[in-house]
Parts: C-alpha cells; structure tokens; sequence
C-alpha cells in the first residue's frame, strides 16, 4: 500500500473497526480489532490519510497518528452519516469515515491539543456537576411537593428551607 491511501477508523474503547481504501476509492482491506490489536497494527500502519469521527478519543489518537507522519482527519458524526451503506454497525462506520474522509468540501474538525482537552474537561466536569445539582434541587422539590410543601425554582431557596424542613411536621420523619 502506498501514501495514497484513506483509512477510515470507527474507534471504540475494546473494539476498533477499520477500512482502507486505495486512491481510486476500492476497498483494500477491512478489519475489526481489539485495543491491543488495533495498537499493534497502527504502529505498522501504511502511510495515508487517517480519518475518524471526532468522538472520545478520537483527539488522543489523531495526535498519536500526526505524530507518526499521517494525515489526520477528524470528521463530525453528522458529516459521516450520509456516506454510510446499509445499516449501522461498525464496519459500515470505517468505510462511511474514509469515503467522507475523500470528500473535496468535507469540513475537518482541528485536532485538538493536550492543553485545550484539560481546558475542556474542567469545563465538561462543572457542566456535569450543575446539571446534576440542577436535577437534585428539581427532585427535592417534587418530592417536597408530594407532601404539600411547594418551594420556588432556586437552588437559593431550596437552601433557605432545608434547616426548616428538618423540623416540619408535614414531612415525615423518615423525608426529614
């Protein structure tokens, strides 16, 4: 195989599904691996065109394929999903990722550094933590509701009532 290749990777965290395509488009190869497998056969890998779907991981690999002198592309998922041939299933991905990969007005997602992936998932991390705050003062509220205590929309006042509801004898003692 020469430079002229496109290898499309559906990456997963055990199970990694490849397809190389030559310069004119034909398939050369399809693979499904395991992790191990699949590392093995990157260090290996004929020079070329490396694409994936920008998913997790899909950072950390297009860094360690640069690394090693290929073209990275990472693609959006929603950008993959016209060029998809039957149904879903990680095969059909690979193949989709390195004909959308070949695409002349393709739009590549820039693969990502070290520094802005922490930058990010400090971000991801506070997202998560306000989502779930968010949905235990709404759970908090509505079982309060099923007592008859009705409180407004605020984190704020859900704290203001706490030390109130431990002593309320609408709530039994169990809630309380």
């Amino acid at each position: 195989m020469n430079g002229s290749v496109t290898i499309g990777v559906d990456l997963a965290k055990e199970v990694f599904a490849l397809c190389v395509l030559n310069e004119h488009g034909t398939v050369l190869e399809r693979r499904v691996l395991r992790r191990q497998a699949f590392e093995r056969w990157a260090m290996q890998a004929p020079s070329g065109t490396i694409a994936m779907e920008s998913c997790s991981s899909a950072h950390y690999w297009g860094r360690w394929f640069a690394a090693r002198g290929h073209l990275v592309r990472l693609i959006a998922p929603e950008f993959v999903a016209p060029f998809r041939k039957g149904g879903k299933n990680d095969a059909a991905d690979a193949e989709a990722i390195a004909i959308a990969a070949r695409q002349p007005t393709m739009r590549f997602v820039t693969i990502k550094t070290v520094e802005q992936q922490a930058i990010l998932s400090w971000h991801r991390a506070r997202e998560g933590w306000i989502e779930e705050r968010t949905a235990l003062v709404n759970r908090l509220r509505g079982l309060l509701a099923e007592f008859g205590i009705s409180l407004a929309r605020s984190r704020s006042t859900l704290q203001a009532a706490l030390p109130l509801l431990v002593e309320d004898t609408r709530l039994p003692a169990g809630v309380r």
